[in-house]
């Protein structure tokens, strides 16, 4: 006879009693988090820009094909994330991880989002899985840089706008930005992973090392469908520790997962990590 599966906990006064006790805590967000400052997620029905789904221009091979026309992307993606601030659920983590660090206790955020609203609200302690909007990487000599430059370069001024009756620019290679390394001033692409393209192995070996030390995880406005993250909180379920899931749909997981929140995760999780 199958097993029945137990379903996940709501009890949010058995949830405080935990992260009172945890001394390292691990928490994994993804887009949906990011969504309720206004962040889009370019996913689903609503995920175009202009024609194109984010998925066909966040490829190397697309960078390669035309570079004026992803750039043009990114550059709407920071100048929009610019506008936006760190909301109820990014502050509630940053307080928290301030407030375990006095008692010599530790939390971590691991994050599939690429937009900074995490260190925008004081978290100090994050694993950017995918990057960040605000680094460059040189294709020539492969030197990675912040850049928080507004707009990134006078040719994309201006330039970028979601509406598909705009026309897709063509601007010149040498318009584009570039390395500004002496002797260098080769194109440069955003520093972020693209579909087609792995994890870095240090991240990936500082998420593993995050991991195999915590005693909670949180899983905050993600779906965990995307791999290999998808896989983190299930690593934690298999060893019998707590998992928390905070956000407005249930994950499918082979595991178990100890809570479910559902809501918006700015309400549902300050509540859950107040002192």
């Amino acid at each position: 006879m199958p097993k029945t599966r137990r379903q996940p906990s709501s009890d949010l006064a058995k949830f405080r009693e935990i992260f009172a006790k945890s001394k390292h805590v691990v928490a994994i967000t993804g887009a949906g988090i990011s969504a309720e400052s206004g962040v889009p997620t370019f996913r689903g029905s609503g995920g175009l820009w202009r024609k194109y789904m984010a998925q066909e221009l966040a490829t190397p091979q697309a960078f390669s094909d035309n570079p004026s026309l992803v750039w043009e992307f990114y550059s709407y993606r920071r100048e929009l994330v610019l506008t936006k601030e760190p909301n109820a659920a990014h502050k509630a983590l940053a307080e928290a991880e301030k407030r375990l660090k006095q008692d010599n206790r530790r939390l971590v955020v691991i994050t599939q989002n690429i937009d900074e609203l995490h260190r925008r609200a004081g978290s100090e302690n994050v694993i950017e899985l995918h990057g960040t909007l605000f680094k460059t990487r040189c294709m020539r000599c492969g030197d990675i840089a912040v850049n928080k430059d507004s707009p990134i370069c006078p040719a994309l001024k201006d330039k970028g706008s979601p509406d598909p009756a705009v026309m897709d620019s063509n601007i010149p290679l040498d318009d584009l930005p570039h390395c500004k390394k002496a002797g260098c001033n080769g194109l440069l692409r955003p520093h972020v992973v693209w579909f087609g393209e792995p994890l870095e192995p240090e991240v990936l070996e500082e998420v593993e090392k995050e991991l195999s030390k915590c005693d909670l995880c949180l899983v905050i406005g993600t779906s965990s469908v995307v791999y290999p993250a998808a896989m983190f909180a299930p690593q934690v379920a298999a060893r019998g520790l707590p998992v928390a899931e905070f956000n407005i749909e249930k994950t499918p997981s082979t595991y178990e997962f100890g809570f479910h929140f559902e809501g918006p995760s700015g309400t549902t999780l300050p509540e859950a990590l107040k002192p």
